[in-house]
């Protein structure tokens, strides 16, 4: 089965670009967590930043019982993850603004990824083509 030719392949990067933005909101963003149902703004970031140094903490302990980093340092840890999620939460940022200011790239990414996975699941189902009066079969 073909996908129809109006409907183009969003790009790999697109593609990365989108999940990675979905699956840290799914975690991160109180918009779309569990944590959304806590009426208060403060108590939601209170709650995230718990969360992160737990986890932060866990993972460190396991990496030193686990990986043997006998050194270990919990503020080091935590000082690392920052530095990894900085970068992630200033991109996802970006994106909150691009959207909210009514840029229209990333709301033509979402459409594009949108439509292109319609054809291709329609396509998944047996005995099923997709019409074009333009062509004569």
């Amino acid at each position: 089965m073909e996908v129809d030719p109006m409907i183009k392949k969003p790009s790999v990067f697109r593609r990365i670009i989108m999940s990675l933005v979905n699956g840290y909101r799914r975690v991160m963003d109180v918009r779309y967590n569990p944590l959304k149902h806590i009426p208060d703004p403060s108590l939601q970031a209170y709650f995230m930043l718990v969360l992160f140094t737990v986890w932060s903490v866990f993972f460190g302990f396991l990496a030193a019982n686990y990986l043997g980093f006998f050194n270990y340092n919990t503020v080091i840890s935590i000082i690392v993850h920052v530095s990894i999620l900085a970068p992630i939460a200033f991109t996802n940022a970006i994106f909150i603004d691009a959207e909210r200011d009514g840029n229209g790239w990333l709301k033509e990414w979402k459409e594009e990824q949108s439509r292109y996975n319609i054809v291709v699941n329609r396509l998944k189902v047996k005995n099923l083509k997709i019409w074009n009066p333009n062509r004569e079969e």
